[in-house]
């Protein structure tokens, strides 16, 4: 099961979530497209805005400098051309300003004046309006309508007049200095605004279902606009959202993104519009619905993960039931030498006769453990009738019998390593031909399928790793089996620098586990021994004391000298063993870590001290914790 895990946990665990990420990516850009989109209409509008104000400025500035204005200023019937004036040029109103106080107040009139036309966006209160034209106060007043979002409080209803207000220096009679002063009166001008709609978004420049929409805001209020309130009803009085108002308003900067607009979320830019002395009077707004991206967003979003979960429903229950197929043998082999380790010696694997390279292996085994059986069943044999003929012995050969007792459980003893060293070495080489069958098809596989194999990069790593557990097994069956292939070079060695050195090797595993270490090296004496297979005795006995301690604990390893040699002692404080598993610990194949270990790891240890003349042994309490001990006999020449 967890090889089907590790298997599964790309397709299930990390391709969702590198999709998840992937459709995340491609939201932000999405939504970087959108503001990028908003931004250019926003430059559009601005510069088409900026141009109306131009051009009214040089279109007085023309009519101020025409022979025909001279003539009419010359002449009685002045207010009559100024009139014909206005109604060419399309303005609320065309005055001559002679330069009283009230007129110089507005920086444009100044300006003209001064002899410099200037053209600019002015606020007027309703008593300029009506002292400009009667009546065109009426025309700009517009009842505020409360809206969603809105700061609270305000009056109740917009008073104001934003104009495009020119001015161009002008030449009385006489030489006289005066100014040509016109305007145009923007609130409720829907032609204007429908203009630089129409301009911005052009058909088919929006994706169906969207609508783009521009306004005009005096202060926070709208006062010409193509958003409707109702359907054919524009949102003309109502105010722009409390947080768009304070960032452009207030703090002069420009609004890029989306925003509730009267009933609905658009993708909104908004900019600051300054009048004529600099101060913030008004913005300008344009954008578009955010619905229709929305629901194609959430569609595409729908679409993969659909796509992700059918085939996800298709291709999981057939890799499971390959998987199965592949894994059952081996399952089943770990399954009999359980039973096998149990004293069960009836346990076989019998697989199928067409089950592949791994139940040719299992068959193999199960043809091993019959050869085991009939050698255990003769030994048994053996011993009973040799523990019969003792019986028979007379009371004074009670003494011989004892011995030769101790002489038949020795040579039964033999006889079983004997077998088991037979069997681990012929199943270590059965095991190797079809491991190395599958190494090189899958290496074939890779070459063959060359940059189409990225795609199963990962199960062929797993195959990889499971290949090379299975060679460090059969390693470990071969150590056991022919010790004396593996033993190294012996020299004199000093033992506590070789404890400082598997420390060393075993320091990360002792620190991920939370165990506090404490070594005692008071030893001075050398040992004849291999260096490394000390180190290989060390290391096993570290490492099991680390995984009694799954918590975390104690773990203190010592180096001292002991009459005749050097004793090192390895002591943890897990969970201990228990009374009667510790007999059994240096048995070959006996282990109580399951399908992790192979029960070999104490038992090669246990060759390797005896080899080196020295001895190991284990002491240990139930919740206590154990103590492993070896001996070494000091070196003759040390």
């Amino acid at each position: 099961m967890r090889l089907l895990v590790i298997a599964l946990l790309p397709m299930l665990v990390l391709l969702p979530i590198l999709l998840g990420a992937t459709i995340w990516r491609w939201s932000d850009k999405i939504d970087d497209l959108l503001v990028n989109k908003v931004t250019g209409d926003l430059t559009i509008a601005d510069q088409y805005l900026a141009r109306l104000v131009e051009m009214s400025g040089e279109r007085i500035d023309a009519s101020a400098r025409s022979a025909e204005m001279r003539d009419a200023l010359a002449g009685e019937d002045a207010a009559a051309f100024l009139e014909r004036e206005r109604q060419r040029l399309g303005l609320d109103f065309l005055r001559v300003a002679h330069g009283d106080p009230d007129t110089r107040a507005w920086p444009v009139v100044a300006a003209a004046l001064g002899g410099e036309g200037q053209s600019a966006v002015d606020i007027f209160s309703a008593a300029e309006l009506d002292q400009l034209v009667p009546g065109l106060a009426e025309r700009a007043r517009l009842p505020i309508v409360a809206t969603r979002g809105a700061m609270p409080g305000g009056p109740a209803v917009e008073t104001r007049g934003m104009v495009i207000h020119s001015a161009a220096p002008l030449a009385l009679p006489g030489g006289r200095r005066a100014a040509l002063v016109g305007g145009l009166l923007l609130n409720g001008n829907l032609d204007f605004i429908d203009r630089i709609n129409a301009l911005v978004y052009r058909p088919q420049s929006l994706p169906a279902g969207s609508q783009g929409t521009a306004t005009l805001f005096l202060d926070d209020v709208r006062i010409s606009t193509n958003v409707r309130l109702f359907e054919n009803v524009r949102a003309l009085g109502t105010r722009v959202s409390a947080e768009v108002r304070a960032q452009v308003l207030g703090e002069g900067q420009i609004w890029l993104d989306r925003a509730f607009v009267v009933n609905d979320w658009y993708i909104s830019a908004y900019e600051p519009i300054r009048d004529s002395t600099g101060q913030r009077v008004g913005m300008l707004y344009v954008g578009f619905l955010e619905a229709p991206f929305r629901q194609a967003r959430l569609a595409s979003i729908a679409t993969l993960g659909g796509a992700f979960l059918l085939i996800a429903l298709l291709s999981v229950p057939i890799f499971l039931r390959w998987a199965g197929h592949i894994f059952r043998p081996l399952e089943k082999m770990t399954s009999t030498i359980e039973r096998v380790e149990a004293g069960d010696m009836t346990a076989r694997n019998r697989p199928a006769p067409d089950g592949g390279e791994i139940a040719q292996v299992a068959a193999h085994l199960d043809e091993l453990l019959d050869r085991l059986q009939a050698r255990d069943r003769e030994l048994r044999g053996w011993a009973e009738r040799l523990e019969a003929e003792v019986e028979d012995r007379t009371r004074d050969l009670r003494r011989a019998h004892r011995q030769l007792e101790r002489t038949t459980e020795r040579l039964i003893m033999s006889g079983k390593l004997a077998a088991v060293g037979e069997i681990t070495a012929s199943v270590a080489h059965e095991i190797n031909n079809p491991v190395a069958v599958i190494q090189g098809n899958l290496d074939l596989a890779r070459d063959t399928l060359g940059s189409a194999a990225d795609a199963v990069e990962e199960e062929f790593r797993l195959i990889d790793d499971q290949v090379y557990r299975i060679g460090v097994i059969v390693s470990k069956l071969l150590q056991f089996a022919r010790p004396e292939d593996y033993s190294g070079a012996v020299r004199t060695i000093s033992p506590a620098e070789v404890l400082r050195d598997c420390l060393v090797l075993t320091r990360h595993q002792i620190e991920a586990a939370g165990i506090d270490c404490r070594l005692e090296d008071a030893s001075l004496a050398g040992v004849r021994m291999s260096r490394t297979e000390l180190q290989q005795v060390l290391v096993n006995l570290i490492l099991n004391a680390v995984h009694a301690m799954p918590g975390g604990g104690t773990l203190r390893v010592a180096a001292r000298d002991v009459p005749g040699g050097a004793e090192i002692a390895v002591e943890d404080s897990g969970t201990g063993i228990a009374p009667e598993v510790l007999p059994r610990i240096f048995d070959p194949f006996f282990t109580t870590k399951q399908a992790e270990g192979t029960g070999l790891g104490l038992s090669i240890s246990q060759q390797i001290v005896s080899r080196a003349g020295g001895q190991i042994t284990a002491e240990s309490r139930p919740g206590e914790g154990a103590t492993f001990r070896i001996f070494l006999p000091e070196a003759e020449n040390a």
